[in-house]
């Protein structure tokens, strides 16, 4: 993670021309899109079992399809996005996504459902990289291109706290809005992207090399196994998790050894050589885990133990979307003055205090003394997120924006559904009961995860402390070597 701050002699940046405002406005809509649709069908899941009579394991299918989609093609969509053209891979899929979302709304048996579900992770996994590097290669990298990259994050972030109450809100109404909102926004964010997002030329390709199929099908493979093992670990035994995961990792290993050989690999290996790019990755993959697994525990206990209806709980968690507004307003000013990995390593560490904060849990917890945890866990996600996004792009050449993009959401991806995972089988181990004080004793043993992540991810940000400190004595540091 970069720990630059710019100096007073780089002058103001220069401001954004009314096409750039267009287009960053486009990106942030379809962000926004991607994360009210996981909000809602969230909130929404108990009322489709109700409606479609879907057992419990088809309802984890529900969520569980999208994971798969999403995480498992993310690196192929990010390659794709460098190879065939960032806004034809960008308009195109945001096309699949409105089709698919309509399809699951009009829905009327649970495979249906759960097929739409599936196709439109993948189509967030070709959209959401592609968006990601129009900003990165549409912005001067500094302090223009991390301004946007932050509001950028703030939408995304905000668009997962809006949609926890808008699911209540519409799933009131019927499941089946919870599907057609996102159709309507996509609708809007389709012609603004044709007019707005500016075509350009796609990149030359190296004479007689073709696409790298055999790497996209195995790191594709790869992906979705070890993402289906890490997701059903929970509910699955030891073995079959063991299977998955282990035939996961065979996967991977090909798709290295593949890519080694390729006239043109999918994925540069040479691109995990940089120790920004690597340690962002890294970092993320942690934050994100512990981040989604106090959420869903915090969700539990609410539901579960207190009683209270999805409407407030949602409303009671909407005190973590201040990112939102501090992404874009704060965390630029405090990037510029203390540089990317201090900011990085406070939100963690704030992460790590949050989570600290609602070990001593009690049945009887007024929402006064919840409410530190979830300020906190806003402001951590504010000075992390976004500044992870800079450090995890920031020097990687422009025909590789979309892969550092993708390598970077897979690692979001990843690390929720492993911090899920954990949290999960952590409570379900120390909950000996359905009673109220070992559903409690459950709880706070699962906090630990989310707290041992954090405190994971700072220490691995603390090694860009120490190499920007490294870097200091002489009269002039010396620059990032990436690969």
């Amino acid at each position: 993670m970069s720990a630059h701050a710019p100096g007073p002699a780089e002058g103001p940046p220069p401001s954004w021309t009314p096409r750039q405002w267009g287009v960053l406005l486009v990106l942030c809509g379809a962000i926004f899109l991607e994360g009210i649709d996981i909000a809602m069908l969230n909130v929404a899941l108990p009322a489709i079992r109700a409606d479609l009579g879907l057992s419990t394991g088809s309802l984890q299918w529900v969520m569980s399809a999208y994971v798969l989609g999403y995480g498992g093609f993310m690196l192929l969509g990010g390659r794709a996005a460098d190879l065939f053209g960032r806004r034809r891979m960008f308009v195109f899929w945001l096309a699949v996504f409105l089709a698919f979302s309509g399809l699951g709304g009009l829905a009327t048996e649970g495979w249906t459902l759960i097929a739409a579900r599936f196709v439109t992770g993948i189509a967030a996994a070709f959209m959401t990289p592609a968006g990601l590097s129009i900003i990165t290669t549409g912005f001067a990298q500094g302090a223009q291109r991390n301004k946007a990259l932050l509001f950028y994050s703030g939408t995304a972030a905000g668009g997962f706290s809006v949609g926890l109450v808008a699911g209540g809100l519409l799933a009131s109404a019927g499941w089946r809005w919870v599907f057609f909102a996102p159709v309507v926004l996509c609708a809007l964010i389709l012609p603004a992207a044709l007019a707005l997002v500016p075509r350009t030329a796609r990149p030359e390709r190296v004479a007689g090399a073709g696409f790298d199929l055999l790497g996209g099908l195995t790191v594709t493979g790869a992906i979705v196994l070890l993402v289906l093992g890490v997701e059903r670990a929970p509910h699955a035994s030891a073995g079959g998790t063991a299977a998955t995961v282990g035939a996961g990792l065979a996967l991977l290993a090909a798709f290295v050894a593949v890519e080694r050989r390729a006239a043109a690999p999918l994925v540069r290996l040479g691109i995990l050589r940089g120790g920004d790019l690597v340690r962002a990755n890294l970092a993320g993959l942690l934050f994100a885990g512990g981040f989604f697994g106090f959420q869903f525990l915090v969700v539990l206990y609410l539901q579960e133990l207190r009683g209270w209806s999805t409407l407030r709980t949602s409303l009671a968690m909407l005190v973590m979307g201040t990112d939102a507004i501090l992404s874009p307003l704060l965390t630029p000013r405090l990037v510029a003055r203390f540089g990317n990995a201090r900011v990085i390593f406070g939100g963690l560490l704030l992460a790590a205090l949050a989570y600290a904060l609602f070990l001593p849990v009690g049945a009887d917890w007024t929402y006064a003394m919840m409410l530190p945890s979830l300020i906190v866990v806003g402001l951590a996600f504010s000075l992390a997120y976004g500044p992870l996004t800079i450090a995890a792009t920031e020097g990687v050449a422009e025909e590789e924006q979309g892969l550092a993009g993708a390598l970077l959401y897979t690692s979001f991806q990843f690390g929720a559904a492993l911090g899920l995972s954990a949290a999960t089988a952590v409570n379900v181990a120390a909950t000996a009961s359905g009673a109220p004080a070992d559903l409690l004793d459950g709880y706070r043993a699962a906090l630990w995860v989310p707290l041992a992540a954090a405190l994971l991810a700072a220490l691995v940000s603390a090694s860009g402390l120490r190499a920007r400190r490294s870097a200091l004595p002489g009269p002039v540091a010396a620059p990032s070597v990436r690969a």
